[in-house]
Parts: structure tokens; C-alpha cells; sequence
């Protein structure tokens, strides 16, 4: 199938959620196909961007149809709660990041049909580089060697554009026979790959080690955003009570409490995130304790589960503490999206969509420095 480069790039979004990386990739790219199963989330996608190309439903039940066009690009920020390090640790055996092998599939069709895209890219956890002591990974980056990639990986922390800790994984894969030279460097660097990836590339599979790359990024921006640029001046969220406040103070553990006296000797409003955690104590017993940080960040959003995963505000100034829940336009804004993306209408809808999701300026500046730059080179084929 021949491709041309003065066309507007089309993409496939699967995992959509409430479709974030339409967000990011809307002015430049064309979304020819999205999918999710969730139903809500679904609803979300259609009232954003409209429901043309949205297929909802389990992704192993997609029409093969829907494959055989010209996609550029299938991306995934497939279910990752099997790959988290908080998780239970069940990785691709588990049933929601087990559906990575329906994707794999559909991507196997598109290519047998000479449908073959140029880019795969799939975001995740961090946590899926040593999950299963790499093994999982490696199983992710086998599946696009087989398929006729090279594959490389880059770590990102959305902090560097977001007020929000949010470190991420996102594989980034092209066809054998796209030219890439210039768009790589010969060893890791430290920016985008850390550690834990150089210690998994070191160890891992032959055909991946054989089909890695090490991509050449653009510097990243400075981290200099703060919490206070994305609060809403009048949040709709009801304060705590003075009773729940007190408890929340003395659910902090030591560190906590020592961040929130030099807050309260700042001479200023110092607005600090908390989260919920269960932590064992010195005889080992999980209690519940509340994690103050004052860094001007937010913790990384998270899929409410049981109320213990929202994530909440303190505003310290002297002696006067307030705590609220952060609002759901406050979440958006954390992922990056503009005040006109309209969120779920109940709190834990519009929380799951935010924390499901992918920070919106990280896909951004991935199109303009990896994406852009792939699409713009020719086959080797071509060339020969």
C-alpha cells in the first residue's frame, strides 16, 4: 500500500478513555478510529469530540473491518493496574492488562491486510519495566519485534510540564523498513532512560536487544510548574469540617508533620496535596496514614477506589489549615486538558477519566519531537 506524506496523518486511539490523546494530537492528526469498553467513558469521548470512528465495546469483539485502512499510527494506554508497582502484581496474566494480547492481534490483522502502521506507540506504568523481573516487558516488545519493529522505550514525567508528579513509560515502535538515522542516539541517555530500563534492556530477550532503540529526544522543559496555577479561585468542593480536618492531621506520619510546620512558618498560603495510604507500623500492622507533600504538586492522580485514591488539598497559612477534595475541573487541568473539555457530570466519574488517562502535553511534545520527524521519512523500500 503506497503512503504519502502530504496527506494529514491518521491514527488509531485504543483504551481511548475520555480521549486525551485526541486532545493532544487534534490539530495535526486524524483520528480514524477509537476504542473503549467502558461505557462512561465512552459517553465522555462522544460528548468532547463526537462519536464518528468511536467503537465501544471489548476490543478482541472489534470488527477486522475496522483494521483494513491506512492507520499511521495505533496507539494504547492499555489498562495498567496488573503493571503497577501498588498493584497486585498479576502483569499480562491479569485480566485487564492481559487485553495488551487482543491489541497485539489487531495489530497482526491490520499488517496481514497490508495495512501495516508506521508507528506503535503504548504508554503505561514505570512499573511494567521490572514487572515480573522485566519479563512482562520484554513479552510487550517481542510481540512488535515479531510483528516487523524496532522498538525503543523512553521514561517521562509529566511534572516537567504539568503540576502533577506522573511518571510514565511509553514505548515507542517503527517499521523495519522506515529510514530512522539521525532520530536515535547510540547510548541511553540519562533524561528519558533511566536506570531500571538500561538494567531490563541489559537482560533482555535477543531479538529485542537486536531491534532496540535509544530515541533522540528534544530537551524537555523546565520544571517549573506549580499546584497554585491550576485551582479553581471558586471550587465547587465543600471544605472539610474542622472535625475531619483534625483527623486528617492525625493521620500524618512524622515527615508529614514536619513538612506541615515549615509550611506553617512560611508567612505565606502554602497549598499541599494529601493522599490516603495504608502503612505498616514499627510492629508491622497497616494503618491508614495521611501523606502530606508541599512541593507544589500534585501526586500522581489516581483511579478512585474506595474514596482512599482521591486526592485532596491543604491549604496552610500560620496556624489555619483547610482541606478539600481537588475538583473535578482541577483534575482535568492536571492532565493538561483545556476548561472547554467537558468532565463527567458525578466526582468519581470525572476522577476515573482523569486518572486513567495520559497527560495531555507529554503526547504533545512526543508528536512534535518523535512522531513528526518518523512521518516524514520514507521507506527504504521506496528508496531502493
Amino acid at each position: 500500500m503506497a503512503e504519502t506524506s502530504d496527506q494529514t496523518p491518521k491514527y488509531a486511539e485504543f483504551f481511548c478513555g475520555g480521549g486525551m490523546v485526541r486532545a493532544a494530537l487534534q490539530d495535526r492528526w486524524d483520528c480514524v478510529l477509537a476504542n473503549d469498553i467502558d461505557a462512561m467513558k465512552c459517553a465522555v469521548y462522544a460528548k468532547n469530540w463526537g462519536a464518528d470512528g468511536l467503537h465501544e465495546g471489548d476490543i478482541a469483539a472489534l470488527p477486522d473491518d475496522l483494521l483494513r485502512q491506512q492507520i499511521d499510527m495505533f496507539w494504547a494506554s492499555s489498562p495498567c493496574q496488573d503493571f503497577s508497582l501498588a498493584g497486585k502484581g498479576r502483569g499480562l496474566t491479569g485480566a485487564r492488562s492481559g487485553v495488551f494480547a487482543h491489541w497485539a492481534d489487531k495489530i497482526a490483522t491490520a499488517i496481514e491486510a497490508g495495512f501495516a502502521p508506521r508507528i506503535i506507540a503504548f504508554e503505561n506504568v514505570v512499573g511494567l519495566v521490572s514487572r515480573n523481573g522485566g519479563a512482562d516487558l520484554n513479552t510487550v516488545l517481542a510481540t512488535f519485534v515479531r510483528l516487523g519493529y524496532k522498538v525503543g522505550a523512553l521514561e517521562i514525567d509529566a511534572r516537567r510540564f504539568l503540576p502533577q508528579s506522573r511518571p510514565r513509560l511509553f514505548v515507542v515502535c517503527t517499521r523495519n523498513d522506515i529510514d530512522i538515522s539521525g532520530l536515535t542516539v547510540p547510548k541511553p541517555s540519562h533524561a528519558f532512560h533511566g536506570k531500571k530500563l538500561q538494567k531490563f534492556h541489559a537482560s533482555a530477550s535477543r531479538p529485542v536487544r537486536s531491534n532496540w532503540v535509544w530515541w533522540k529526544l528534544g530537551e524537555l522543559p523546565a520544571a517549573d510548574h506549580v499546584l497554585d496555577t491550576v485551582l479553581e479561585k471558586r471550587a465547587a468542593m465543600p471544605w472539610f469540617s474542622d472535625a475531619d480536618t483534625d483527623r486528617l492531621l492525625g493521620l500524618m506520619s512524622r515527615p508529614s508533620l514536619e513538612r506541615l510546620s515549615v509550611a506553617r512558618k512560611a508567612g505565606r498560603t502554602i497549598v499541599g496535596t494529601i493522599y490516603k495510604r495504608g502503612r505498616p507500623d514499627a510492629q508491622g500492622t497497616v494503618r491508614q496514614r495521611a501523606e502530606l507533600r508541599t512541593d507544589g504538586l500534585a501526586g500522581c492522580l489516581r483511579t478512585p477506589a474506595g474514596g482512599s485514591s482521591r486526592q485532596i488539598l491543604m491549604f496552610i497559612k500560620g496556624n489555619q489549615t483547610r482541606a478539600r477534595l481537588v475538583s473535578s475541573r482541577e483534575v482535568a487541568r492536571l492532565m493538561g486538558l483545556p476548561d472547554s473539555y467537558r468532565m463527567p457530570d458525578t466526582y468519581n466519574n470525572a476522577y476515573r477519566v482523569a486518572g486513567d488517562g495520559v497527560a495531555v502535553p507529554v503526547v504533545r511534545y512526543l508528536d512534535q519531537v518523535l512522531f513528526a520527524p518518523i512521518l516524514q521519512r520514507r521507506s527504504l523500500k521506496a528508496v531502493a
